[in-house]
Formats: C-alpha cells, structure tokens, sequence
C-alpha cells in the first residue's frame, strides 16, 4: 500500500478540511481498493475533528495520532 503524504500545517479551517476533501475525492477508488493510504499532517486543532469525521461519514477508515506540536490524520479504505 502506498502511503501519500500531504503536509497541510500551517493552515487553518475550513482550509484544511477543503484540501483533505479535495485529496480524498481525487483518490477515491484507490482508498476504496486498498491500494493507497493518505496521511494529513496538520496543526489546527479544529481540523482534528472536522477531517476525520468527514472521511468517516464517507466510508472510509481514520486514524489520528497526536505528535509533538500537530497531528497525523490517516485515512484508507476500510477493509
């Protein structure tokens, strides 16, 4: 599985939450099939909520995962 990496810290919602959905529509097929994974790293906390519950709500799997100063938001296709 390849794992794409978009590094959106610095921005703040909705404008992370509009380039997570953008990636996430682009890609859908290959979520759906397993064939890749994107990992968002950001740092607004608000996005911490927004992200991850879009993506759910459209079927796929999230994972978040607090590092120092900003967070990792995964989404991939549930299996």
């Amino acid at each position: 599985m390849e794992t794409i990496e978009i590094d959106i810290r610095g921005q703040l919602c909705p404008a992370t939450l509009l380039v997570a959905l953008k990636e996430i529509n682009a890609r859908g097929a290959q979520l759906r099939a397993g064939a890749v994974k994107l990992r968002f790293l950001i740092d607004n906390r608000d996005a911490t909520g927004t992200i991850p519950e879009s993506a759910a709500n459209m079927g796929y799997g999230v994972a978040v995962d607090r590092q120092e100063g900003w967070y990792r938001v995964e989404v991939f296709g549930r299996q």
